[in-house]
């Protein structure tokens, strides 16, 4: 899990552009797409072996539950594929998945 703690940052270019995960040495985690709509996300995960597990406890918009996913870093990218709703199946590889950057 140590590899994936700190805060990331998605790029440019994609759907939500400046929102940030934030994952904690503690398993908890904060999230946040800042903005005119500004919305707020925590929980707890769990990261291994290249998957995660998001239990998503609190969300502006009521979007809560728990999301599988698989995950990569090198250097200072992640890459995050997370099941498009709460319950649903993980994903099978990292097609699509959206690409942050670690923050400085």
């Amino acid at each position: 899990m140590s590899d994936i703690i700190g805060k990331w940052v998605m790029e440019k270019g994609q759907p939500f552009p400046g929102l940030w995960f934030e994952f904690r040495p503690d398993g908890s985690f904060q999230a946040e797409l800042p903005g005119l709509l500004k919305v707020v996300s925590s929980g707890t995960y769990t990261a291994a072996e290249g998957k995660i597990d998001i239990d998503q406890t609190k969300h502006t918009m009521g979007l809560v539950g728990k999301f599988a996913g698989l995950y990569a870093i090198e250097g200072d990218t992640l890459q995050m594929a997370l099941s498009p709703v709460p319950g649903g199946p993980r994903p099978i590889n990292l097609i699509g998945a959206r690409v942050y950057k670690r923050a400085q």
